[in-house]
């Protein structure tokens, strides 16, 4: 499975972006969870969100709730991440990821990102202030 994310850029304070992450490769339609994570600057990776297989279940780090959502296509083989509201502190390099197992994912397994095999290139997106 190759990944890769897209639709970062440049945006100012309060803004909002919509993040992609397409598929390709074997198809795995709704049989793998799918996450988010990003890394700062001088920051370590960080979990976003998460969606499990069937997009029945999300997961969101505390400082994105509320204001960011992640949804996914299993007929594409998509995954999405509104963000709006965006501050500042949401600059970063923005990855997708898929982990090595199908089907379902402990609570906290979601946001362990060393559960994740599969990783797209990121997606820069900075927020201005």
């Amino acid at each position: 499975v190759q990944l890769q994310a897209y639709g970062g850029g440049l945006v100012q304070t309060g803004g909002s972006l919509r993040l992609s992450c397409a598929a390709s490769g074997p198809p795995f339609g709704g049989n793998y969870a799918m996450a988010w994570f990003r890394q700062g600057p001088g920051k370590e990776r960080e979990f976003v969100a998460a969606i499990s297989y069937g997009g029945g279940s999300t997961y969101y780090a505390d400082s994105v709730k509320g204001q960011f959502t992640i949804s996914r296509d299993n007929a594409l083989d998509t995954m999405s991440l509104q963000m709006n509201k965006l501050k500042p502190e949401d600059t970063a390099i923005y990855y997708c990821a898929v982990p090595n197992r199908r089907g379902p994912l402990s609570f906290s397994d979601y946001r362990l990102s060393r559960v994740y095999t599969h990783w797209g290139q990121g997606t820069l997106v900075t927020v201005s202030s």
